[in-house]
């Protein structure tokens, strides 16, 4: 017999799947502690048990795209040996891939702070971190700083639905960029 502590966590995992499903594929605005639940398979009490409020619920979902987009960076960053420059190159790395396959914009982060902007908090402390992180890394920490601000506008620009770049144009910053750092 499973123990109901070895459980929690995949339900909990469970939840903030189907609230980052949700906020996809049906917009940030149709995002209810109802729909998650009823997703995620559970009750709304059993939600309401992980997750308190609508914040928490949202809170969480923040953390856990900062957190997963760092262990992924952390990755490849250890791939490269922790090298000069590794952490900026995983970095553009781990943009050109959302960028060829088209990945949608994390809306459920997008819904999070439309909901209460102060879920900002984390993403400006992970962003000051890395910058960080990114500074001592790097050859170039001015150069490094550059490309930190390209993908972030390339990134926000997506996330809020306001593109102007073609393709080409995204395409020839992407390669200029990997120029820069010999990323393949």
């Amino acid at each position: 017999m499973v123990e109901m502590a070895d459980k929690r966590p995949d339900t909990k995992r469970k939840i903030l799947d189907a609230a980052a499903d949700i906020a996809r594929d049906h917009g940030p605005g149709n995002l209810s502690l109802e729909a998650v639940a009823a997703k995620a398979g559970v009750s709304k009490g059993g939600l309401l048990y992980h997750f308190p409020s609508k914040d928490k619920l949202l809170e969480a979902v923040v953390e856990g795209f900062v957190q997963s987009f760092d262990q992924m960076l952390r990755e490849r960053q250890q791939k490269k040996n922790d090298s000069p420059d590794s952490l900026v190159q995983a970095y553009l790395e781990l943009f050109v891939e959302e960028n060829d396959c088209r990945k949608p914009p994390p809306s459920a982060l997008l819904a999070a702070l439309a909901e209460n902007p102060e879920f900002l908090a984390p993403v400006r402390r992970y962003h000051r971190s890395f910058l960080d992180r990114v500074k001592q890394n790097a050859g170039d920490p001015a150069m490094a700083m550059v490309v930190f601000l390209a993908i972030e506008g390339l990134r926000s620009t997506h996330l809020l639905n306001i593109d102007v770049m073609s393709v080409a144009e995204i395409d020839a910053v992407v390669g200029r960029l990997k120029g820069l750092f010999e990323v393949a």
